[in-house]
């Protein structure tokens, strides 16, 4: 990996992070099947083992293939693709018509208004679904994926310059390299695009703006309405909107069902909804989709039916005269009837949002609805996915559905936690008109704050000209705000409820994520080189201990430390303080790191890294320590890494790799570093993991210290326990250690 040697006067220079080959090249070897040795306490049978290594020597640790970068899609994948997207996406567009007229008209509208309505309809979805979303919107994706947050990520890739007060976002430091930086070149930005991203990256303030924000919108989405990937108001809202807005339809045809009857149904569906989804993505997308198509055929052909024998007219609607007539005629009043026909385009969000699970390119009705309901779930899973990503939310369980496209994710607790909030809304807002007051105003404002964020990425990421962005910019912002103030104006008949959710939900994001900062400036101290730490003095390992240095007492066996961050210049935490509380070594010392890939399964021949650990001896020479290995594997998420067979797999790549290094002039020196690792497998095996306790210093101002007590709580009940590691128990071994926050 090469980066700009930029110094810090000269932080608008370009910071260029490309991969690159190793320095020492990488070369594979091929493995004939064998059996490991056996003896010792071994307790697992071993198993024939056919491995292709790959070797890095002392080399950089990232490459191309470690980068998440955009799925494209051709010929019938995409064609599949496009047909399960009217079984997700299309679904939630499509069935606006169930509740935009109840949203809309409190009591029967005149001619001349339901024409102006319609009027207002059709040229609300040609500005925001094909001009706004289709043509511009849908092109500010973070490498396939879509939505508020993707945008943010977008922008901090491209505004991140290498000093920490030019970043717009930190980085996980275990996940800083698998981040693709695409900073421009100061000279190729115009100066007022130039001018954009300085503030940006120098202001605090707003890279706090964009941090909410960015938190801010998947917490309207998720909270609320089916909108855009970011918003909790999709999540919950949604999907009781549309399946009570078809229960309802019914008793206009059965007057006689009761209002508590609807609401039971509408309960009862909204669960089976919500059941289906471990299934996945793509199976549940290619059997709605005929549904939708189904649904469109239908209101294609009534709709053809009603121009011909009722009121062909109302085709006058295609003229935008009768839209701003509309609001002449109605003053204020028509001003607010805005806020009901903003829902006619709510769907249109959906297309961002699931993007990364998919690609750019009456008795149907409560079935049609039930497809509306899967749009916004499908969109939570893909939102909830990208803020655990950048740290703004704990990990919690994620599944891959599909090995063809990697976007598409279940996420169990989130399915379960949206059906309990839809259940208990519908309940609550026993009727459509309620439930458009209450996430009206989640919808669009998420479609402002989309606006709002596309325009630095014209500017920051395209490059277009301001005087082209502007413009666009205005017309769009002023489009947005018109159906904003409109809707803002349901706040206290119900909006509030989202938008308070949305808010609860935002504080807890960026708590977690102001959590994350503060526990990694903490870990940072330990953030230091083996060269540092450690010594080599007569090809023995000694512990640095300011001007002294221990000799390391040799433990029989095989150690395995699980390291965090596979930084080869870093000594692993968890090594680090088990030789500071021991003072000992395991004879042979493996640092492990997983990296986890966003596909579904990494080639043998592209898995296994291993190289080397370096220190200094006591006359300043670089020297590897003696019978000490790196190893990274590389997974996807249907590889299964970590499990009882991990000791003979650790040793079978480390025997391969010595066994590529052999060279005929150094024999004994090979035979011997053999010798040493089938005696120490032999021995016994351990698993070292870190259990790493972060304290509150008690000089900590009392607002900071309940913000990062919160965050703690959060931490400690969500953290994997070393139960779940699967491995052998009694081989498991953890080392505590505490840090200050």
């Amino acid at each position: 990996m090469s980066t700009s040697t930029d110094d810090e006067s000269s932080e608008d220079r370009t910071m260029n992070i490309q991969p690159s080959s190793s320095a020492g090249g990488v070369f594979s070897s091929r493995v004939s099947p064998r059996r490991a040795p056996t003896g010792g306490n071994k307790t697992t049978d071993p198993k024939e083992m056919d491995l292709e290594v790959a070797s890095i020597s002392d080399g950089p640790e990232m490459e191309k293939r470690d980068f998440h970068s955009k799925q494209v899609f051709k010929g019938w994948t995409l064609a599949l693709l496009a047909y399960q997207s009217l079984g997700v996406i299309y679904g939630d567009i499509g069935t606006s018509p169930l509740y935009v007229f109840s949203s809309t008209f409190s009591s029967e509208p005149s001619h001349e208004d339901v024409l102006g309505a319609v009027s207002f309809i059709i040229w609300a979805l040609t500005i925001m679904v094909t001009i706004k979303y289709v043509c511009i919107i849908l092109y500010a994706d973070d490498e396939g994926e879509g939505g508020t947050f993707a945008v943010y990520s977008l922008l901090s890739r491209y505004t991140c310059s290498y000093y920490a007060q030019a970043k717009l976002v930190r980085h996980d430091p275990r996940h800083t390299n698998l981040v693709k930086m695409q900073r421009y070149d100061t000279n190729d930005l115009k100066k007022p695009n130039l001018m954009t991203r300085n503030i940006m990256e120098r202001s605090a303030f707003i890279k706090w703006t964009l941090k909410i924000i960015g938190a801010f919108g998947v917490s309207l989405i998720l909270a609320g309405k089916r909108y855009h990937q970011d918003s909790h108001s999709n999540g919950v809202l949604t999907p009781a909107q549309s399946i009570l807005g078809a229960i309802q339809g019914i008793t206009v045809v059965n007057p006689n069902i009761s209002s508590s009857t609807a609401v039971g149904v509408s309960c009862a569906i909204l669960v089976l909804v919500f059941i289906i989804q471990p299934f996945g993505t793509s199976k549940i997308a290619t059997t709605f989709a005929p549904i939708v198509i189904l649904w469109m055929v239908f209101n294609l052909s009534f709709g053809i039916y009603n121009l011909v024998h009722y009121d062909a007219s109302i085709l006058k609607a295609f003229s935008p005269y009768f839209a701003g007539s509309f609001l002449m005629r109605n003053g204020k009043d028509g001003w607010l009837q805005l806020g009901g026909i903003l829902l006619a385009f709510t769907g249109v969000e959906t297309l961002f949002a699931d993007l990364g699970a998919f690609s750019q390119r009456l008795v149907v009705a409560i079935l049609a609805c039930i497809v509306a309901s899967q749009a916004v779930i499908t969109g939570s899973f893909q939102l909830l996915s990208q803020i655990m990503k950048l740290s703004y939310f704990p990990q919690i369980q994620t599944y891959h559905t599909s090995k063809t496209v990697h976007g598409q994710v279940y996420i169990p607790l989130a399915n379960w936690l949206m059906m309990i909030g839809s259940v208990i809304v519908t309940a609550v807002y026993n009727n459509t008109t309620a439930l458009g007051e209450a996430y009206g105003a989640c919808v669009i404002l998420v479609s402002f704050l989309t606006t709002c964020m596309v325009t630095v990425v014209a500017l920051i990421v395209w490059r277009l000209p301001v005087y082209l962005v502007l413009p666009v910019f205005l017309v769009f912002a002023l489009w947005d705000g018109m159906f904003l103030s409109a809707a803002l104006s349901k706040v206290p008949h119900g909006a509030w409820f989202t938008l308070m959710l949305a808010a609860v939900l935002t504080c807890i994001f960026v708590l977690w994520r102001y959590g994350k900062e503060e526990q990694w400036k903490a870990e940072e101290s330990d953030n230091t080189p083996l060269s540092r730490t450690t010594v080599l003095r007569e090809n023995k390992l000694l512990l640095q201990n300011g001007s002294e240095n221990s000799i390391l007492t040799p433990i029989s066996g095989l150690g395995i430390f699980f390291d965090k961050s596979g930084m080869s210049n870093n000594t692993p935490n968890v090594f680090l303080h088990f030789i500071q509380k021991f003072n000992a070594a395991p004879e042979v010392s493996v640092f492990l790191h997983l990296r986890s890939l966003s596909v579904p399964t990494i080639a043998p021949e592209e898995r296994y890294s291993v190289n080397r650990c370096y220190t200094y001896s006591v006359d300043q020479n670089k020297q590897a320590i003696p019978n000490c290995y790196r190893l990274i594997v590389r997974h996807g998420y249907t590889d299964e890494i970590v499990t009882p067979d991990l000791g003979i797999l650790v040793h079978d790549l480390i025997r391969s790799y010595l066994t590529s290094q052999n060279d005929s002039k150094s024999l004994e020196n090979y035979k011997e570093k053999l010798d040493a690792l089938d005696r120490a497998w032999s021995s016994q095996v351990i698993y070292i993991v870190g259990k790493e306790q972060l304290k509150v210093p008690a000089e900590t101002n009392i607002l900071r210290q309940l913000f990062l007590w919160a965050f703690l709580w959060m931490r400690d009940a969500s953290r994997t326990k070393v139960q779940h590691l699967n491995v052998e128990t009694d081989r498991v071994v953890e080392v505590g250690f505490v840090k200050k926050m």
